[in-house]
């Protein structure tokens, strides 16, 4: 881009890309009953670009801030890929189908949820990568509990609020070091700062999935004939074994040995591609098509075919080609300066540390929501208020919370969002006009949308809030960064 700087939209100018865009995709979704996106954000980046121009900007200069953010992301997409893959190849090996199989043997109906996410939280820590965990485990899990006569809304409830704890803690996960990096804090002390939230939103979710499991979900007429039926058709089918896990276990010590998610998931591919022709009988070319095309079988029993035909990379094309859209909106609106202005009206209205830490919060959600990036929605409000913070005389250990919160944990709940895409696709909810319930897996992914709000609570009652400590503040003050006294409710004291 030129160094010359874009003029600042007006607060109104700057939200109208921004409400268009939310009109068209809400008619698009709940009038027409067509949950495509695509064309909704596409011309959001159009309106956006529009602003700019009118603003003085070229189109060189928002083209390449569009890119630009693009290119930031493309971490994500690798993972897509590499995961479209993995899902296409761990069936034909054997890998889920051997998950599903032992998971029905040995779990029961009201148990299943809870261990459903305790499970996808392990996994999800030891891998750094909530995607890669949605797209194994989650996806065996997704068939146990169609086994059991699990609605599919609350089984995918309970494996993001797994899977997204883990990308939320994990130090190998790319969200959890970011949040750090753009708030000037460490990850190691991070982690620690969001256990105050992360434990007790597992804990509220752990008791409702039991208690959801023992007294709502009748557990009663699950049809233990049906469970045998699906169970003989995977052993009829696949070479069901121990050693059908290996690709899972080889990706878990990669990543317990602190490997990049990326090659660790790859990693995952390859041995799965020679467990696929040693154990199951496939040949390499067979190997290819699944991972490129996804696996294909015929059972004749419903429930294994809809969950067993999918996977590979074209499958995740749908989400990829969303993402990137979506990513060139949220470039285009920071570009044009249209999400400062909105994120600068907000921190205005804010004038204590409560009030900074809920606008915080809202501000990861509402770029999620509005740009659909996951990345962005931490990186952009991190850089924003840490000087608020700084000034207050808090550490931006408690930012770097409320973005991990309002940002990554708020991502797999928002449908247009990477992460909430990435989710829908993974887990087969196919959404749709005429079946919009799956849905559901939103506010019953209990994990992600409580720990921001006990976040929130903590930071009217002053609890795990803590203050600027002595090394911050000589920190921010070699760095030249003003530091201002503050009153006991957080407010900066005034001459």
């Amino acid at each position: 881009m030129n160094d010359k700087q874009p003029v600042t939209p007006s607060l109104l100018l700057a939200l109208t890309p921004v409400v268009l865009t939310l009109i068209i995709l809400g008619t698009q979704i709940f009038y027409f009953g067509v949950f495509e996106p695509h064309i909704p954000l596409t011309i959001g980046l159009a309106l956006t670009s529009l602003v700019g121009m009118y603003l003085g900007l070229t189109w060189v200069d928002i083209r390449e801030g569009i890119f630009h953010v693009v290119h930031v992301a493309l971490p994500s997409v690798s993972v897509l890929i590499t995961v479209g893959m993995i899902i296409g190849v761990w069936i034909a090996s054997g890998t889920v189908p051997t998950i599903i199989y032992y998971g029905l043997k040995a779990l029961s109906p009201e148990i299943f949820l809870a261990a459903g996410m305790i499970i996808c939280a392990v996994v999800s820590v030891s891998l750094g990568t909530s995607w890669g965990s949605v797209g194994t485990v989650g996806l065996a899990l997704m068939g146990i509990g169609e086994g059991f006569d699990i609605p599919m809304y609350w089984t995918a409830g309970a494996v993001v609020s797994g899977a997204f704890f883990g990308d939320k803690v994990s130090p190998l996960s790319d969200t959890t070091n970011l949040a750090p990096a753009v708030t000037g804090t460490d990850v190691f002390s991070h982690i620690k700062n969001m256990m105050a939230t992360t434990i007790p939103a597992m804990l509220i979710a752990l008791a409702i999935y039991v208690a959801v499991g023992f007294f709502v979900i009748d557990t009663q007429s699950v049809s233990f004939a049906k469970i045998e039926g699906i169970t003989n058709a995977l052993e009829d089918n696949f070479y069901i074994s121990p050693w059908a896990l290996l690709p899972a276990v080889v990706v878990m010590a990669l990543a317990l040995k602190k490997c990049p998610p990326l090659p660790s998931l790859f990693a995952g591919v390859v041995v799965g591609s020679a467990m696929a022709m040693i154990t199951q009988g496939q040949n390499l070319q067979s190997v290819f098509d699944f991972a490129n095309n996804g696996y294909s079988i015929e059972t004749g029993i419903a429930e294994i075919d809809g969950l067993l035909n999918r996977g590979g990379i074209q499958s995740m094309m749908w989400t990829i080609s969303l993402v990137l859209i979506a990513l060139g909106f949220g470039g285009a609106l920071e570009t044009t300066g249209c999400l400062r202005s909105i994120i600068n009206a907000i921190k205005s209205k804010a004038t204590t540390f409560a009030g900074t830490q809920t606008a915080a919060v809202g501000t990861a959600f509402a770029t999620n929501l509005v740009a659909g990036d996951p990345y962005l929605s931490v990186a952009l409000p991190g850089r924003m208020y840490s000087p608020v913070y700084r000034g207050m005389g808090y550490s931006t250990l408690n930012l770097a919370r409320g973005i991990e919160e309002g940002g990554t944990l708020m991502s797999p709940l928002i449908p247009w969002n990477a992460g909430g895409a990435f989710v829908i696709t993974a887990l087969g909810l196919g959404v749709s006009g005429d079946n919009l319930e799956n849905l559901l897996y939103i506010p019953l992914a209990f994990a992600c949308w409580t720990a921001p709000l006990i976040g929130i609570f903590y930071a009217y009652t002053g609890l795990y809030s803590p203050k600027a400590s002595d090394e911050e503040r000589e920190r921010w003050e070699s760095s030249g960064e003003a530091i201002a006294e503050f009153n006991e409710d957080g407010s900066p004291k005034t001459d």
